[in-house]
């Protein structure tokens, strides 16, 4: 299986719901550790990166390719 290339901008669906109940994630930065923005009441949470591979399921919306 590839490996998902992650995108500052993009949208993520997690493992575990936020206590918000929200299961999507915008990524704010990238690299050892992730800094991840809620989409139901934008709590900002930083994460290491093995820990974000493993609890993401999938990418709902890719950032747009700024040019």
């Amino acid at each position: 299986m590839a490996n998902p290339t992650y995108a500052v901008g993009d949208i993520v669906r997690m493992k575990k719901a936020h206590p918000c109940g929200s299961h999507e994630w915008e990524i704010l930065r990238t690299g050892m550790d992730f800094r991840l923005k809620c989409q139901g009441c934008g709590h900002l949470v930083m994460m290491p990166r093995t820990k974000f591979e493993r609890l993401v399921r999938e990418i709902m919306h890719h950032a747009e390719a700024v040019e």
